[in-house]
């Protein structure tokens, strides 16, 4: 069964990839196993980030992660389409290589732009750097 990885990080461009998947789902002769992943960044360990509890720290990864992943799950839900979702803290880009290689996936579907800000000027950040360290094909979208 081919594995489809859908990064995901809440913004509207993440979330047209997740609507775009859901519409070409026919393109593949059957259903393709569906993995979401969305990556938060380390936080900063200055002053302040030193002083939250591991637990707590745990815990904020987990919600923004579940807020993150929120309209994905819930368009895949509506669609009927079966998925598992993964949460990671990291560099987004190296993680998304990371999984896409240690879970075997044979392609990803990603937005061009994400909440990274406008550190890249035609494609998002994370998304060059995937392009770039990735193995498998790439479908962006727009």
């Amino acid at each position: 069964m081919l594995k489809v990885l859908v990064p995901v990080d809440g913004s509207d461009c993440a979330e047209r990839a997740v609507d775009f998947l859901v519409r070409k789902i026919k393109w593949y002769a059957e259903a393709p196993e569906i993995h979401l992943l969305t990556v938060h960044h380390h936080m900063p360990y200055g002053h302040l980030v030193s002083m939250v509890e591991h637990d707590k720290l745990q815990q904020y990864y987990h919600d923004e992660g579940l807020k993150a992943l929120k309209g994905a799950r819930a368009k895949l839900d509506a669609a009927g389409l079966r998925y598992t979702f993964h949460m990671s803290v990291g560099d987004p880009a190296q993680i998304i290589v990371q999984y896409a290689r240690e879970q075997h996936c044979d392609q990803i579907v990603m937005g061009t732009h994400g909440h990274g800000g406008v550190s890249g000027l035609l494609m998002g950040s994370v998304t060059t750097k995937v392009l770039h360290l990735v193995e498998v094909p790439v479908l962006l979208v727009k």
